[in-house]
Protein backbone atom coordinates (compact mmCIF):
# COMPACT_ATOMS: atom_id res chain seq x y z
CA UNK A 1 0.00 0.00 0.00
CA UNK A 2 2.95 2.33 1.00
CA UNK A 3 3.78 4.37 -2.49
CA UNK A 4 7.69 3.94 -2.84
CA UNK A 5 9.72 6.94 -2.87
CA UNK A 6 9.81 8.79 -6.42
CA UNK A 7 7.32 7.01 -7.61
CA UNK A 8 4.47 10.08 -8.01
CA UNK A 9 5.61 13.88 -9.42
CA UNK A 10 6.76 16.16 -6.84
CA UNK A 11 3.82 18.44 -7.39
CA UNK A 12 1.31 15.62 -5.95
CA UNK A 13 3.76 14.74 -3.15
CA UNK A 14 3.04 18.40 -1.92
CA UNK A 15 -0.69 18.42 -2.77
CA UNK A 16 -0.75 15.58 -0.27
CA UNK A 17 1.55 16.68 2.30
CA UNK A 18 -0.54 20.01 2.91
CA UNK A 19 -3.55 17.81 2.79
CA UNK A 20 -2.55 15.50 5.69
CA UNK A 21 -0.32 18.07 7.72
CA UNK A 22 -3.39 19.59 9.25
CA UNK A 23 -5.02 15.85 9.98
CA UNK A 24 -1.36 15.36 11.89
CA UNK A 25 -1.36 18.82 14.04
CA UNK A 26 -4.57 18.07 15.43
CA UNK A 27 -4.21 15.00 15.97
CA UNK A 28 -1.26 15.71 18.11
CA UNK A 29 -3.32 17.91 19.84
CA UNK A 30 -5.61 15.60 20.28
CA UNK A 31 -3.64 13.26 21.43
CA UNK A 32 -1.68 15.48 24.13
CA UNK A 33 -4.50 16.54 25.62
CA UNK A 34 -5.87 13.30 26.30
CA UNK A 35 -2.46 12.01 28.04
CA UNK A 36 -2.59 15.26 29.90
CA UNK A 37 -6.00 13.92 31.54
CA UNK A 38 -5.42 10.84 31.47
CA UNK A 39 -1.07 9.37 31.80
CA UNK A 40 -2.72 5.96 31.03
CA UNK A 41 -2.99 7.03 27.72
CA UNK A 42 0.32 6.97 27.57
CA UNK A 43 0.60 3.26 27.41
CA UNK A 44 -2.94 3.05 24.79
CA UNK A 45 -1.06 5.52 22.35
CA UNK A 46 2.32 2.87 22.27
CA UNK A 47 0.21 -0.26 21.99
CA UNK A 48 -1.62 0.98 19.11
CA UNK A 49 1.40 2.69 17.24
CA UNK A 50 3.52 -1.02 18.08
CA UNK A 51 0.51 -2.71 16.51
CA UNK A 52 -0.01 -0.69 13.66
CA UNK A 53 3.82 -0.63 12.44
CA UNK A 54 4.22 -4.40 13.20
CA UNK A 55 1.03 -5.44 10.91
CA UNK A 56 2.03 -2.63 8.14
CA UNK A 57 5.50 -3.65 7.77
CA UNK A 58 4.31 -7.39 6.80
CA UNK A 59 3.99 -6.58 3.16
CA UNK A 60 3.68 -8.53 -0.26
CA UNK A 61 4.58 -7.24 -3.92
CA UNK A 62 1.08 -6.01 -5.46
CA UNK A 63 1.09 -3.05 -7.74
CA UNK A 64 3.97 -1.73 -9.11
CA UNK A 65 5.42 0.54 -6.93
CA UNK A 66 3.29 -0.51 -3.93
CA UNK A 67 2.41 -3.72 -2.09
CA UNK A 68 -0.12 -5.13 -0.13
CA UNK A 69 -0.16 -6.31 4.35
CA UNK A 70 -2.60 -5.59 6.64
CA UNK A 71 -3.01 -1.94 8.29
CA UNK A 72 -3.44 -2.53 11.93
CA UNK A 73 -5.30 0.87 12.12
CA UNK A 74 -8.91 -0.34 12.94
CA UNK A 75 -6.90 -1.26 16.65
CA UNK A 76 -6.17 2.40 18.05
CA UNK A 77 -8.81 4.14 16.05
CA UNK A 78 -11.51 1.80 18.80
CA UNK A 79 -9.53 2.41 21.37
CA UNK A 80 -8.05 5.19 21.57
CA UNK A 81 -9.94 7.02 18.55
CA UNK A 82 -10.05 7.99 15.01
CA UNK A 83 -8.26 11.65 15.37
CA UNK A 84 -5.37 9.57 16.96
CA UNK A 85 -4.40 7.29 14.42
CA UNK A 86 -2.99 10.18 12.17
CA UNK A 87 -0.29 11.13 14.39
CA UNK A 88 0.14 7.13 15.00
CA UNK A 89 0.63 6.57 11.17
CA UNK A 90 3.04 9.83 10.86
CA UNK A 91 4.79 7.99 12.94
CA UNK A 92 4.79 4.68 11.85
CA UNK A 93 5.40 5.51 8.18
CA UNK A 94 8.36 7.74 8.95
CA UNK A 95 10.09 4.71 10.93
CA UNK A 96 9.01 2.58 8.09
CA UNK A 97 10.46 4.75 5.71
CA UNK A 98 13.73 5.63 7.04
CA UNK A 99 14.54 1.88 8.75
CA UNK A 100 12.23 -0.88 6.48
CA UNK A 101 12.78 1.34 2.76
CA UNK A 102 8.88 1.27 3.02
CA UNK A 103 6.99 3.93 2.02
CA UNK A 104 9.17 6.91 1.09
CA UNK A 105 9.93 10.79 2.95
CA UNK A 106 8.06 12.65 -0.78
CA UNK A 107 5.22 10.32 -0.40
CA UNK A 108 4.91 10.38 3.12
CA UNK A 109 1.69 12.41 3.35
CA UNK A 110 -0.09 10.57 0.25
CA UNK A 111 0.19 7.26 2.54
CA UNK A 112 -0.54 8.91 6.08
CA UNK A 113 -3.91 10.13 4.32
CA UNK A 114 -4.26 6.21 2.58
CA UNK A 115 -3.62 4.80 5.55
CA UNK A 116 -4.28 6.69 8.69
CA UNK A 117 -6.86 9.21 8.12
CA UNK A 118 -9.43 7.42 5.07
CA UNK A 119 -8.89 3.74 6.56
CA UNK A 120 -9.39 4.70 10.46
CA UNK A 121 -12.20 7.12 9.49
CA UNK A 122 -14.17 4.89 7.36
CA UNK A 123 -13.61 2.14 9.77
CA UNK A 124 -14.55 4.39 12.96
CA UNK A 125 -18.20 5.79 11.32
CA UNK A 126 -19.12 2.01 10.01
CA UNK A 127 -18.44 0.80 13.80
CA UNK A 128 -20.77 4.14 14.98
CA UNK A 129 -23.71 3.08 12.40
CA UNK A 130 -23.67 -0.84 12.60
CA UNK A 131 -23.15 -0.35 16.40
CA UNK A 132 -26.44 1.59 16.62
CA UNK A 133 -28.11 -0.47 14.36
CA UNK A 134 -27.57 -2.92 17.62
CA UNK A 135 -25.52 -5.59 15.57
CA UNK A 136 -23.24 -8.67 17.47
CA UNK A 137 -20.23 -6.19 18.22
CA UNK A 138 -17.89 -8.99 17.02
CA UNK A 139 -19.30 -8.74 13.68
CA UNK A 140 -19.28 -4.63 13.63
CA UNK A 141 -15.82 -4.85 14.77
CA UNK A 142 -15.36 -7.46 11.62
CA UNK A 143 -16.45 -5.01 9.25
CA UNK A 144 -15.44 -1.93 10.47
CA UNK A 145 -11.77 -3.20 10.47
CA UNK A 146 -12.38 -4.91 6.79
CA UNK A 147 -13.77 -2.14 5.12
CA UNK A 148 -11.49 0.77 7.13
CA UNK A 149 -8.36 -1.84 5.61
CA UNK A 150 -10.32 -1.91 1.59
CA UNK A 151 -10.73 2.11 2.06
CA UNK A 152 -6.68 2.52 2.44
CA UNK A 153 -6.54 0.64 -0.56
CA UNK A 154 -8.76 2.02 -2.51
CA UNK A 155 -7.44 5.70 -1.86
CA UNK A 156 -3.83 4.44 -2.69
CA UNK A 157 -5.79 2.93 -5.89
CA UNK A 158 -7.00 6.98 -6.73
CA UNK A 159 -3.80 8.46 -5.91
CA UNK A 160 -1.80 6.27 -8.33
CA UNK A 161 -4.53 6.24 -10.81
CA UNK A 162 -4.83 10.31 -10.46
CA UNK A 163 -0.67 10.14 -11.51
CA UNK A 164 -0.92 7.49 -14.30
CA UNK A 165 -4.45 7.79 -16.13
CA UNK A 166 -5.46 5.12 -18.48
CA UNK A 167 -4.94 6.41 -21.96
CA UNK A 168 -8.64 5.51 -23.12
CA UNK A 169 -10.73 5.71 -20.05
CA UNK A 170 -8.71 8.35 -17.79
CA UNK A 171 -8.89 8.28 -14.23
CA UNK A 172 -11.26 5.86 -13.52
CA UNK A 173 -10.32 2.86 -15.71
CA UNK A 174 -6.88 3.32 -13.95
CA UNK A 175 -8.46 3.40 -10.65
CA UNK A 176 -10.24 0.12 -11.51
CA UNK A 177 -7.13 -1.38 -12.92
CA UNK A 178 -5.49 -0.80 -9.76
CA UNK A 179 -7.99 -1.89 -7.85
CA UNK A 180 -8.45 -5.12 -9.44
CA UNK A 181 -4.78 -6.16 -8.77
CA UNK A 182 -4.73 -4.81 -5.41
CA UNK A 183 -8.11 -7.05 -4.51
CA UNK A 184 -6.14 -10.17 -5.45
CA UNK A 185 -4.06 -9.76 -2.23
CA UNK A 186 -6.03 -7.39 -0.15
CA UNK A 187 -9.40 -8.96 -0.06
CA UNK A 188 -7.66 -12.22 2.25
CA UNK A 189 -5.75 -9.75 3.89
CA UNK A 190 -8.83 -7.36 5.21
CA UNK A 191 -10.17 -10.70 5.98
CA UNK A 192 -7.61 -11.98 8.29
CA UNK A 193 -7.03 -8.66 9.85
CA UNK A 194 -10.87 -8.07 10.53
CA UNK A 195 -10.51 -11.73 12.35
CA UNK A 196 -7.58 -10.68 14.02
CA UNK A 197 -8.89 -7.46 15.41
CA UNK A 198 -12.03 -9.21 17.09
CA UNK A 199 -9.44 -11.46 19.05
CA UNK A 200 -7.15 -8.81 20.54
CA UNK A 201 -10.05 -6.36 21.13
CA UNK A 202 -11.76 -9.54 22.72
CA UNK A 203 -8.31 -10.28 24.68
CA UNK A 204 -8.20 -6.81 25.92
CA UNK A 205 -11.58 -6.38 27.13
CA UNK A 206 -10.92 -10.06 29.24
CA UNK A 207 -7.88 -8.34 30.13
CA UNK A 208 -9.34 -5.28 31.43
CA UNK A 209 -11.81 -7.07 33.22
CA UNK A 210 -9.44 -8.91 35.21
Amino acid sequence: MHIMEGFIPLKWCIIWYLIALPFVVFSYRFVARQIKATPRMKSSFALAAAYTFILSALKMPSVAGSSSHLTGTTLGTLTIGPMAMPLVGAIVLLFQALLLAHGGISTLGANIFSLSIAGPFVAYALFRLLTSARLPKSLVIFIATFCGSMATYIVTSFQLAVVYPDAVTGVMGAAWKFLGIFAITQVPLSIIEGILTVIVLRLLEKSQAK
